[in-house]
């Protein structure tokens, strides 16, 4: 099975869309998500306190900075805005494929784990995820 899913986002951040690869999955196997951009990640993470999501944010922020900041000075791919070589950079530490087992139709998820997109560009983007249900 395969299918893809489209998750708009408003800029950084952290976008849930566990429920719906939760309406999607059916009997036993394997999923594989993969995030089809070179500035976006997925991550399974906490999805009961959002302050999770917020400090996850400002974390990555404050390690991989805009251009603009002086300590980025060396970086050469500036002509997209000073977001987004910073975003490769995130793309390029944090996953952009998951695995996730699936037994009887439910995801092996732990109590409050949820599965996000971490956009790393500061406009909205409508960004691709491509899933594969190898059943099994």
């Amino acid at each position: 099975m395969q299918t893809t899913f489209t998750i708009s986002t408003r800029g950084q951040g952290l976008y849930e869309f566990t429920r719906d690869v939760a309406k999607w999955v059916r009997g036993s196997g394997l999923l594989t998500l993969m995030v089809r951009h070179t500035s976006a990640s997925l991550v399974i993470q906490e999805n009961a306190d959002p302050e999770v999501q917020t400090d996850l944010l400002a974390y990555f922020q404050r390690l991989v900075p805009p251009t603009t900041d002086p300590s980025m000075r060396y970086l050469t791919h500036t002509y997209e805005g000073p977001d987004d070589m910073p975003a490769h950079i995130k793309a390029a530490i944090l996953p952009i494929s998951l695995s996730i087992p699936v037994q009887n139709g439910r995801m092996m998820l732990g109590t409050w784990q949820g599965i996000y997109l971490f956009e790393h560009r500061d406009r909205p983007h409508d960004r691709t995820v491509a899933a594969c249900l190898i059943e099994g």
